[in-house]
């Protein structure tokens, strides 16, 4: 009987499927990611209270509105007047009405009543209360009824 002689091989371990699980777990935490901040707009400063907290629960469907001003590149206001930042535009807050109707017309399309989806406000704390208590009352006049402020927490 012949014995073979055992001669120590370089082994050359296959990284394919490593790499194809890497890239699965890529693409399923880019599925799972929460993308709730690309509603925010970095020109709105939020104020900051200790009572501020996130929601219970998050709502099947609402609007948010980003009310601020344009600020430069060192965040200083340039603008003093306050506008909504809505699909990429800059709206006046006083005539965001015809928005509001808009937005109405597409929930009742949805068969959603617009009194049931909530209006977040995501207002720049310089943003006068008048100013909001007005848009508000525009909303209300095209259906809206349900409202919610978004602030940071303040940490003590």
């Amino acid at each position: 009987m012949k014995i073979k002689s055992n001669k120590s091989a370089v082994v050359d371990v296959d990284m394919t499927p490593m790499i194809d699980i890497v890239f699965q777990l890529i693409a399923f935490f880019m599925v799972i990611t929460n993308f709730e901040q690309i509603q925010a707009d970095e020109r709105v400063k939020l104020p900051s209270d200790s009572l501020a907290k996130p929601p219970e629960v998050k709502a099947a469907d609402e609007l948010v509105l980003n009310i601020g001003f344009e600020r430069n590149a060192s965040g200083e206001i340039t603008d003093p007047e306050a506008y909504i930042f809505y699909n990429g535009e800059k709206i006046p807050v006083l005539k965001f009405g015809p928005n509001f109707a808009q937005e109405a017309r597409i929930y009742k399309q949805k068969n959603q009543d617009p009194k049931e989806v909530p209006v977040i406000l995501r207002t720049d704390a310089l943003v006068k209360t008048g100013l909001v208590q007005d848009l508000i009352k525009i909303a209300q006049e095209n259906g809206f009824t349900k409202f919610a402020f978004k602030a940071t927490q303040k940490t003590q």
